[in-house]
């Protein structure tokens, strides 16, 4: 069975002149324009392909990778608002329909927005929503402390930043614990740092253990010596921000990282700065 507004694997039925035709199951046939068949293609293979409908709500298969699939979310670019509602960049030569019923704020061209990708159960056609919280913490959270997961940043709060956890759960990234630029719509490695009592979730941007983390601030030291000539213009003194700014930790782990390196033979630390030996 064919799922649309997802990946496929199908297989080649035809070739035509306008593209190829791929055997959707039940008799089914989807079509794959020219411009999507990649070079060598030829009846009886298998294609890996996304799946979407066309202005007249025909099946298109497509090698273009979209930049979500239904039930994910994402930071879409909206291309043009019409009365219908506004069409966003979704990473596929059709453009998103984002129904003015389905946004938070009236949304504006060239201004990006988190989506949820949906079908529409009226139409039964691919859509996007800006109502994202419903479709959040609906079951109870299962990840265990020091889990790697991906964070898409959704939005700041007063306390950092609010970030949607592997399409399923929201979570927090606190701001005194993030060293490193963060923005709106970008995917990041975090780590799970707790779930509290109403199942709220915590986030890191470094997986939590001493070691681990020295390791990470070592690896960056080092690299940012090799690329500035093997020396850094930082000591104990620099300013906390400067370091964050540097090297993405905070101030108390890159002294403790020094520490280390210097225990290794690895550099000298000077009045002006540490040099790599």
């Amino acid at each position: 069975m064919v799922q649309l507004g997802k990946y496929n694997n199908l297989t080649v039925l035809k070739t035509v002149d306008f593209g190829i035709y791929l055997d959707g199951g039940d008799g089914l046939e989807i079509l794959m324009p020219s411009r999507y068949v990649p070079e060598g293609t030829k009846e009886g293979d298998e294609l890996r392909c996304f799946v979407y409908q066309d202005s007249e709500a025909r099946l298109i298969a497509t090698t273009e990778r979209p930049y979500a699939t239904v039930g994910e979310f994402a930071s879409l670019r909206i291309n043009s608002v019409n009365a219908v509602g506004a069409f966003a960049d979704w990473g596929t030569s059709k453009e998103l329909l984002i129904p003015h019923r389905e946004q938070t704020v009236k949304m504006e061209e060239g201004h990006r927005y988190i989506v949820y990708i949906y079908i529409d159960t009226v139409s039964g056609r691919l859509a996007g929503t800006a109502k994202v919280d419903k479709y959040l913490d609906n079951v109870p959270p299962q990840y265990e402390e020091n889990q790697e997961v991906d964070a898409l940043v959704w939005k700041p709060t007063p306390l950092g930043y609010k970030v949607i956890i592997n399409n399923r759960h929201t979570g927090l990234i606190y701001k005194n614990q993030i060293f490193q630029p963060v923005h709106v719509g970008e995917h990041l490695r975090a780590w799970v740092k707790g779930i509290r009592d109403d199942d709220k979730i915590d986030l890191m941007l470094q997986p939590m253990g001493y070691r681990n983390v020295i390791n990470s601030v070592e690896a960056a030291i080092l690299k940012c010596l090799h690329n500035n000539d093997g020396f850094m213009p930082l000591t104990d003194k620099t300013d906390p921000e400067f370091i964050a700014d540097k090297l993405q930790c905070s101030k108390k782990n890159f002294k403790k990282a020094i520490g280390a390196l210097y225990k290794q033979g690895r550099i000298m630390i000077c009045d002006d700065g540490i040099r790599l030996l």
